[in-house]
């Protein structure tokens, strides 16, 4: 096995030093698409009013910038028909804020956003989610025994259907690593969301982050992540489309991407030992 890699390693290693050309292959790119990052967040211990939702579209492959969608009147309304505004405060930002919403576990929310003259809405209800408890490292983890493996353990509610995502932001990696669970083997136990990464090391920061989901969400997520293959790399991007719970209400061929979401999140940023 280790003459196999060495003869591997320096087949690649004439492969970088004779292709010295760049080869761009044109590609055929589709018209700009809507793309809503519409993931409104309410940390434990906190009021939950400042959310925001970003606008952007979709690009070419070799585009390195990523067109933001200005223009926009975006509200969510609650069960109550509470309306809640989101503004552009910063032109051209394509981050819209509001400074007034209220969470509240269990309330179904709506956004409604119209650009161009169309109207896309999404319906999700608010989700609880269970603290974490404790954090646990082994730094003799992976496939090669060598990796840091981390565990977020919470303590899942009884008699109750509970979906999670969890969310994993290394001080090393500029693209955060995702995950999500279901309790149907573990309901009212104590569980654990599982980490691992054989480049991060002592004295660098772990930011974890668990949401609690609908079942819709959920499935979203499973998808994204299986079709990512888990890579999380830069160029990671999906090679089909998964489309989300936001519905062109005037024209459904002209469908957005992104999700509209609502979750409790717990917080809580490890340093690497």
């Amino acid at each position: 096995m280790k003459k196999f890699n060495y003869v591997f390693a320096f087949i690649i290693a004439i492969l970088m030093i004779s292709c010295e050309d760049v080869i761009k292959v044109d590609l055929n790119t589709a018209a700009p698409r809507l793309v809503v990052n519409g993931s409104l967040q309410w940390q434990k211990g906190t009021l939950g009013n400042e959310q925001k939702i970003k606008l952007s579209t979709t690009t070419g492959f070799y585009d390195t910038t990523i067109p933001t969608v200005s223009g926009a009147l975006i509200t969510v309304t609650n069960s109550s028909n509470v309306a809640f505004n989101f503004t552009e405060e910063v032109p051209n930002s394509g981050v819209y804020l509001c400074h007034n919403f209220i969470p509240e576990i269990n309330q179904t929310y709506v956004m409604n956003l119209v650009l161009n003259g169309e109207t896309y809405t999404g319906t999700e209800t608010l989700k609880s989610v269970s603290p974490i408890n404790t954090i646990t490292q082994n730094n003799a983890g992976g496939f090669s025994g060598t990796d840091v493996e981390i565990k977020t353990y919470y303590t899942d509610p009884a008699n109750i259907a509970n979906y999670y995502l969890f969310k994993y932001k290394s001080s090393t990696n500029v693209v955060p690593s995702f995950q999500v669970s279901e309790d149907e083997f573990y309901q009212g136990n104590q569980f654990f969301g599982y980490y691992t990464n054989g480049d991060i090391k002592t004295g660098d920061n772990l930011d974890i982050t668990i949401y609690g989901v609908s079942k819709r969400y959920f499935d979203y997520m499973s998808k994204l992540i299986l079709i990512s293959g888990g890579s999380n790399g830069p160029f990671s991007t999906p090679p089909a489309t998964v489309r989300g719970n936001i519905i062109n209400q005037i024209n459904p061929s002209n469908y957005a991407l992104g999700y509209f979401s609502v979750s409790e999140t717990d917080f809580r940023n490890y340093i690497i030992q």
